[in-house]
């Protein structure tokens, strides 16, 4: 198959889909593989680093599109804000995506890709299970997110981290409070316990107390029933406004004791729990410092900006959205690993993608084909929708 990698155009993206040193395996499999040019530019590979690994670079985006059968992307055309409109007009029906798809955020933009009639799968709808990890990209990109909300945390915060004691006095140690205990939660965990703060998490689901101390954090413990708090994906599930309430009731009191708070806590295709009140944050120290790594799914505080910085009753509150992306290099190489792992066993020893597959990896990815969306959860979103 040839095998073609757009440069992104979503404003602030510069991650790629492929990096240069996955071309030759690609190439030994008997995929050709066509680059656009500046593909990888914004991520620190240059065009020379992929002619030099057996890939193809084309000048013109229009012959890059035309020319390929699957397209490698970080945003598909129906992602939020996605690729270009013109993405649309571009791909062909018989052509194959693999990429983020913005499906469960937006359903109605997938049910509008899948009416130019191409295959689509999505990253993130990569099923968690043993078999996939090496393809589970939403993780991969958490990581990334946990790590680099830890260091905007500590750049706005007036204090260092780690305890210090000098010839000019002794200085405490900075406290910093995790909120969700997920990929990016515990990442946050182990980074700030490596620059030396007191480090705490609370998340919903008990059963991650083992996986916080393990990085190094306290686990705190509310008083609240936490049964059914975990889906059968692993994820954290919606628990209805009344849990919520007595949540930031128990939170509160921990929040005022630190001060870094990094909020991770998501629901897939929801809107982000409010967990951090207005009057929460009116209870931290002053020059304390929000992290909300959720805003871009609303935030879990409520006086969170996705995409800005704001400083409320002497609180910075950050609302940063996209973080993979200020981490490049490295995000790129994670997710290029991502993609070209499903594509290798999406097309397996034959190099053609079997549509009749029933893999559980691959009916769990695919999004749309034919002319329709196929999977189960998104069709229901959409049909909720109308």
């Amino acid at each position: 198959m040839i095998v073609g990698i757009p440069r992104e155009s979503v404003p602030g993206e510069r991650r790629v889909s492929l990096v240069p040193a996955l071309v030759p395996a690609l190439v030994k499999a008997g995929h050709e593989v066509l680059v656009e040019a500046g593909a990888g530019g914004g991520a620190g590979y240059p065009d020379g680093e992929y002619a030099d690994r057996g890939a193809r670079i084309i000048e013109e985006r229009p012959v890059l599109f035309s020319g390929v059968d699957v397209l490698f992307m970080v945003h598909g055309p129906s992602a939020g804000g996605g690729t270009e409109a013109k993405g649309h007009e571009m791909i062909r029906p018989e052509q194959v995506l693999i990429g983020f798809m913005g499906a469960l955020d937006d359903p109605q933009g997938a049910a509008t890709l899948a009416r130019t009639g191409v295959t689509a799968f999505a990253l993130e709808l990569v099923p968690r299970i043993t078999r996939a990890q090496s393809m589970d990209a939403l993780s991969s990109m958490a990581n990334l997110a946990g790590y680099k909300s830890v260091l905007l945390g500590a750049n706005h915060l007036p204090k260092i981290f780690p305890m210090m004691i000098t010839a000019a006095g002794s200085m405490s140690p900075s406290r910093v409070f995790v909120v969700g205990a997920g990929v990016a939660g515990l990442q946050a965990c182990a980074t700030a316990k490596r620059l030396g703060a007191i480090v705490s998490a609370y998340d919903v689901r008990p059963v991650v107390k083992e996986q916080v101390e393990s990085v190094g954090a306290k686990f705190v413990t509310f008083d609240l029933d936490t049964a059914g708090s975990e889906d059968s994906g692993g994820y954290a599930r919606d628990r209805g406004e009344e849990f919520y309430r007595r949540q930031q009731e128990e939170m509160s009191r921990v929040v005022s004791q630190n001060d870094v708070v990094i909020t991770t806590a998501a629901v897939p295709g929801r809107k982000a729990p409010v967990l951090i009140t207005e009057n929460m944050v009116k209870g931290m120290m002053p020059g304390s410092v929000i992290v909300d790594v959720a805003a871009e799914r609303g935030g879990n505080c409520e006086l969170t900006l996705p995409g800005e910085t704001v400083v409320k009753h002497g609180v910075t509150i950050l609302g940063p959205v996209n973080l993979p992306a200020t981490l490049p290099y490295h995000a790129s190489q994670m997710l290029a690993k991502n993609i070209a792992t499903l594509f290798a066993h999406l097309t397996g020893s034959e190099g053609r993608i079997d549509m009749d597959s029933q893999d559980e990896i691959f009916k769990g990815t695919l999004l749309c084909a034919g002319g329709e969306v196929v999977h189960p959860r998104v069709k229901e979103m959409i049909t909720f929708d109308k």
